[in-house]
């Protein structure tokens, strides 16, 4: 039977109904090795005769389960999980660059996304070209003969922008390029880029995914001869996932609709009253028509996410003040969890970046990202009204 529901395809999506020792819950195949029971078994499993795992670097049943619920979700072919998601997206990368060849990333992906492929890319011969803000036309006027692969997030980090994934799709089938799309803030209750041509989708299940901030996951999914590719060069660099992980992002996954639900409605209600606010300069959630991409976004995404990104009128003293102020979130450098969290972006995942990089990305001292988590929204709004009136008296 095929399930559509988000709530229904995150619960039994990919699942066998019949489960090891009739568990409930796909048990931990806490295991490194796989014996076999005798020669004849092993020479048959040599032969291509049977098929079996047989070491824990090529796969789990553990893991096998929560890579057939992400297909599921994704509507992909098939899935892979790593473990962590810069592992699966530096993985999936080194599959299809190679020396002399071309990639193009939009200049707002994960600062270390951008670190590996302005920094460790060149030292193999490969070129790595940041498109610099989204605009109509811009990918088509960047691709080049020799431009393998294109790699975009959507939302972007930490101004939520949304890139067009048709352009990125017919500038791909134009040059031959792999396109690959981070949707980790997305997540597959909001979009499916899979359904808009993107050949490969990557997520940090750290983050909603796994929504409990006690889990490091990273997945890619997209056609299974692609998967099966990266899948190889899993095999040689080692960033296998554990089976504890695995199933920690089981059983996270399935209240992930849920979550993911009830955070869109949180985010979008915290950004409409930080927009109304006296002491905040502005505010950047794709829900809001004053997002530049809101029009983008709603053609493609069906929630807008937990994230909210604003800008105080304020110094970035001020700015830190109003963070220490706040009793609900944590500061932390991540999002999409249960609990909610905030950060000063300049200070935390932009510190490494210079003042000048900062300005160019739109970084300014006063900027802050929140992650809402499941607490109810009037608390939360409540808690960030009382911090400003502390902090900017």
């Amino acid at each position: 039977m095929a399930f559509n529901g988000p709530s229904t395809l995150a619960v039994h999506g990919g699942e066998e109904r019949w489960k090891p020792e009739n568990s409930l819950t796909t048990p931990i195949f806490q295991t490194a090795t796989y014996p076999f029971r005798n020669m004849g078994e092993r020479l048959a499993y040599n032969t291509g005769e049977i098929s079996r795992i047989t070491y824990g670097r090529y796969g789990n049943p553990t893991q096998l389960a929560a890579e057939a619920k992400l297909a599921a979700l994704e509507k992909g072919e098939a899935a892979l999980l790593f473990a962590s998601g810069m592992a699966a997206i530096t993985t999936s990368l080194l599959t299809f660059l190679s020396r002399g060849d071309h990639a193009l990333f939009v200049d707002q992906c994960y600062w270390q996304t951008r670190t590996f492929a302005l920094s460790f890319l060149p030292r193999l011969g490969i070129e790595a070209e940041l498109i610099p803000r989204w605009s109509p036309g811009e990918v088509e006027r960047r691709v080049r003969g020799n431009t393998r692969v294109i790699f975009a997030e959507v939302p972007t980090n930490p101004h939520l922008y949304i890139p067009d994934l048709e352009e990125l799709v017919a500038a791909g089938r134009a040059c031959g390029a792999v396109v690959i799309v981070d949707s980790t803030m997305a997540t597959p209750v909001n979009l499916r880029p899979l359904e808009f041509g993107v050949d490969l989708v990557v997520h940090s299940a750290t983050k909603y995914l796994g929504g409990h901030n006690d889990l490091l996951a990273g997945a890619v999914v997209g056609a299974g001869e692609r998967v099966a590719a990266i899948k190889e060069t899993q095999a040689y660099l080692g960033g296998i996932p554990d089976p504890h992980g695995a199933y920690l992002l089981l059983r996270g996954i399935k209240t992930l609709a849920l979550r993911v639900e009830r955070q869109n409605e949180t985010a979008l209600a915290v950004a409409r009253f930080l927009e109304g606010h006296p002491k905040i300069r502005r505010v950047w959630y794709p829900g809001l028509e004053s997002h530049p991409h809101h029009e983008v976004a709603r053609r493609y995404l069906t929630g807008f996410g937990g994230v909210v990104s604003f800008e105080l009128a304020a110094s970035a003293a001020e700015t830190g003040r109003f963070i220490d102020a706040l009793h609900i979130p944590y500061l932390a450098s991540s999002f999409g969890g249960v609990e909610s969290l905030v950060e000063q972006s300049a200070f935390t995942s932009f510190c490494a970046f210079s003042p000048e990089e900062r300005r160019a990305l739109g970084i300014s001292d006063s900027l802050v990202r929140l992650s809402v988590g499941v607490e109810d929204p009037d608390d939360l709004i409540a808690d960030l009204e009382r911090a400003l009136a502390e902090a900017l008296p």
